[in-house]
């Protein structure tokens, strides 16, 4: 049995503007996607769950993008609870969490893995 990953192609990466996010499908999921853009022009890509579990609704990928200890997250645009895109946990509580996807770039090409 393989332990390769199988990446499925999603968007390119024009179509995410620098801090800000996009929803995409992927695997029958609603999954918010991140370009971050530091200061040096360096990209980072991030993906996450759509869905917030203290709303309960898919509108994490329109959440304001920021940094809490270090940390990049994104803020829920409903009830601004802090989810950290790299591990998922929401920063408030340490409990809630949502699901984390590998990202990465083929050419221009973001895609992801489960």
């Amino acid at each position: 049995m393989s332990n390769e990953k199988k990446w499925e192609n999603i968007c390119d990466t024009n179509d995410i503007l620098p801090n800000m996010g996009v929803c995409a499908l992927f695997q029958d999921q609603q999954v918010a996607i991140f370009k971050i853009v530091d200061n040096a022009g360096a990209e980072r890509l991030f993906a996450i769950n759509n869905y917030c579990p203290f709303s309960k609704s898919n509108t994490l990928s329109r959440g304001l993008i920021g940094s809490l200890d270090n940390k990049v997250v994104v803020a829920s645009p409903l009830y601004k609870q802090h989810f950290d895109l790299e591990t998922g946990i929401c920063i408030e509580d340490g409990i809630t969490n949502v699901n984390v996807y590998s990202v990465q770039v083929n050419g221009n090409t973001v895609q992801l893995a489960a």
